[in-house]
């Protein structure tokens, strides 16, 4: 083994944990722990005997104009964080919601120091948001999971919060959140969580607490979380269901999903009721295979699992704003 001096313990951790899995022959783990470490900033390399880290060199700046390729956005997550909060929006349309959001968030945020980060996939024009929201334009057709992630690398606050344009902020958001993530055994917490004993059918949490995920509308982490997590998985190219997936990846690491109290509204979430339902239907699918191909059998990580007979092999699931 060997790794570049400054390689934090957490990197050389998941660099000892892919040797394991390379040892093992399980190369898809292998390759998906160096797209994690890739993720914070290092390369980790094979060699002789064991492995090495370097930092990977930082990417030119993001120009102010786009567009620009997702994996080519530089990440300050090595970087001290700067700001208490750092809030995230995927533009993918209606540019009408996020402005509603981000003056909501605006209006209550305090004397706190707060990034706003809105990546546009739109082609649109960029300064449309105001001189406090560092606006990312992406390559048009840039898929989500990977939009969201060339935001999240801009993140310079102690917690960060991912959201959708539907969210809007009726009063003190930041309080419940901070608090819920001042328990370290806490990974995720938001005000829309999900449960499920079966894997198939997903329903509205129905309090607060523990649950099974926290769905991507309002999605506050520790910002550290961002690098032992990994980022969303960027074969996801259309939203729904990556906040499970990423909500089973944090519960992997031992932490819980919470639901709180905070005072928001969700209005109707314009990526779904705005989009046929055929196209829908075939990408929601195509993600949910996605998500149990890895997690099928991952009972532990569900609160109260009553998992299917063996001949069960039903696929159909339901979950957040399907009428």
């Amino acid at each position: 083994m060997a790794e570049g001096p400054q390689a934090p313990a957490e990197i050389r951790a998941l660099a000892e944990e892919r040797a394991a899995a390379r040892d093992e022959k399980d190369f898809a783990h292998a390759d998906e722990l160096r797209e994690r470490i890739a993720a914070a900033g290092w390369t980790v390399a094979d060699v002789p005997g064991g492995w090495t880290l370097e930092p990977t060199p930082a990417p030119e700046p993001v120009p102010p104009d786009g567009p620009v390729r997702a994996g080519d956005v530089t990440s300050m997550l090595e970087e001290p964080p700067t700001a208490d909060v750092s809030l995230h929006w995927v533009l993918e349309g209606w540019p009408e919601d996020v402005v509603r959001a981000i003056g909501s968030f605006r209006a209550v945020q305090g004397e706190r120091a707060v990034q706003y980060v809105v990546v546009d996939v739109t082609g649109g024009p960029v300064g449309a948001f105001g001189d406090d929201v560092e606006h990312i334009a992406l390559e048009p057709g840039t898929g989500w999971a990977a939009a969201r992630n060339a935001g999240l690398r801009r993140s310079v606050g102690a917690v960060v919060v991912a959201l959708d344009g539907s969210i809007e902020a009726t009063g003190d958001v930041f309080a419940p959140l901070e608090a819920a993530l001042v328990d370290p055994a806490v990974g995720i917490a938001g005000p829309f969580g999900i449960v499920t004993q079966d894997l198939r059918q997903f329903d509205e949490a129905p309090d607060a607490g523990a649950c099974d995920a926290v769905e991507g509308y309002c999605m506050a982490m520790r910002r550290d979380i961002l690098t032992r997590a990994g980022m969303f998985d960027e074969k996801f190219k259309w939203y729904r269901t990556a906040d499970i997936e990423f909500s089973f990846r944090v519960k992997d690491l031992g932490l819980a999903t919470v639901v709180v109290d905070a005072p928001v509204i969700k209005h109707e979430h314009r990526m779904w009721f705005e989009t046929d339902a055929e196209s829908r239907a075939r990408w929601s699918k195509r993600n949910y295979y996605r998500f149990l191909d890895r997690w099928r059998d991952r009972w532990d990580l569900v609160l109260d699992p009553v998992p299917p007979e063996p001949h069960d092999h039903g696929s159909d699931h339901h979950h957040d704003d399907e009428p």
